[in-house]
């Protein structure tokens, strides 16, 4: 999709939280690549965290986020299968005010196109709370580049057309 390079672009201040029982800062390669890619992109890295695959936690600090003037988006990393311990979705579930459906939609056709069929297995999110949008990703480093630079990157980018996530920023909490 097309760039304007004519607009200015308007960098975007995003949290990661990386929700894992397993991965510490050594070795959250996961979040490492979305971190870099948000700033390459030219956006600011408002905050970063490893959460434990715990719904409470998960909630607590979305909310945290959310309630934060300075955060205008979350991005997640793991939680999103089906197994016992991924409740990302469900945590999502309780704080956002509005579903964008799509997303995970798109995330499983672009996804489709590197893992075929075990693209069925995640549960990738998005919506939105308070004005703050929220997107949730599997966990795999592949996950995280196909969720970037298939839709996040673009949608993100103040400049990109025919619409974008940026341009609604100042109208989702519209009443």
């Amino acid at each position: 999709m097309p760039i304007d390079d004519t607009l200015p672009f308007q960098p975007v201040n995003i949290a990661i939280a990386t929700i894992s029982d397993t991965r510490t800062e050594a070795d959250d390669r996961s979040g490492d690549t979305l971190a870099a890619r948000i700033e390459e992109a030219g956006h600011r890295l408002a905050a970063r965290r490893i959460i434990s695959d715990d719904a409470n936690e998960i909630v607590e600090q979305l909310a945290d986020w959310i309630a934060d003037e300075s955060v205008d988006c979350v991005i997640t990393t793991g939680g999103t299968g089906v197994t016992g311990r991924d409740v990302t979705p469900e945590a999502f579930e309780a704080v956002w005010e509005k579903e964008i459906p799509g997303f995970g939609e798109l995330f499983r056709m672009l996804s489709y196109q590197t893992i075929g069929t075990s693209t069925v297995q995640s549960r990738a999110c998005a919506g939105v709370a308070r004005g703050t949008y929220l997107f949730a990703l599997p966990g795999s480093t592949g996950a995280v580049k196909d969720g970037w630079d298939g839709i996040l990157k673009d949608q993100l980018d103040s400049r990109h057309r025919p619409c974008n996530f940026v341009e609604l920023m100042p109208r989702l909490q519209e009443r």
